[in-house]
């Protein structure tokens, strides 16, 4: 493995996520071996490992673009899921695979759902080539869920929403916890969620800045 990437990753580790309350020994140790590199656009691996989101598929044909989220928040959310080593995991929006590859180090299995069809070619691709054999990349639309492997012990969101369909909460299993940021941009706020007896409880947890994912906009939206 490149060197140079080994002693970055490191440095992300070290500088961008221990510093901002990520403790859990996992999280930490999962992000210390999946190579972000290789989840970034070839002609942007010298940036895997900036302190900023990544663009990995520009916006076109009216589809916004889409990006490999920051890992601070990324290590704070998937921290926030608690996830177990026995977890049946949802990825939804999952990209090139890098958030698949991070959850699959943490749990039993992850189904990694994503819409744009070149991006789901390419998490297979680079999650096969890589041996994470304990991830499926599936193609559908994002705010559907992917009922037919449901339920589902953590369902985390690669991006932030505007709302939530109940539909992905009946995907939950009994004891089961949704990790999302909700609201966009400098007003996003991530919150936890989880299922007890039945009922889907949330709570608040940080404030979070990161980009939207397609397909989770407010119906109607409308402001006086």
């Amino acid at each position: 493995m490149n060197t140079d990437f080994s002693e970055q990753r490191v440095k992300m580790v070290d500088g961008q996520v221990r510093t901002t309350d990520v403790t859990d020994p996992g999280v930490l140790e999962a992000m210390l071996t999946v190579p972000r590199e290789a989840f970034v656009p070839v002609k942007r691996q010298a940036l895997a490992y900036i302190d900023e989101h990544i663009e990995i598929a520009p916006a076109e044909a009216g589809k916004p673009a889409r990006y490999l989220m920051q890992a601070s928040p990324f290590a704070k959310l998937v921290q926030l899921a608690d996830v177990r080593p026995t977890d049946f995991v949802l990825d939804i929006g999952c990209g090139t695979g890098y958030s698949a590859a991070v959850l699959s180090r943490l749990a039993s299995s992850v189904v990694a759902l994503e819409s744009d069809a070149g991006l789901a070619d390419a998490a297979t691709s680079t999650l096969s080539s890589l041996g994470y054999d304990n991830v499926a990349v599936v193609q559908g639309p994002l705010q559907a869920g992917y009922a037919a492997e449901a339920p589902y012990d953590v369902i985390f969101l690669d991006g932030s929403v505007e709302e939530l369909p109940k539909s992905l909460f009946d995907q939950l299993k009994e004891g089961g916890r949704l990790v999302a940021v909700e609201g966009q941009g400098n007003a996003g706020v991530a919150r936890l969620f989880l299922k007890t007896t039945g009922v889907v409880t949330g709570r608040r947890a940080f404030n979070a800045a990161i980009r939207p994912l397609p397909g989770f906009e407010r119906a109607g939206a409308f402001e006086f």
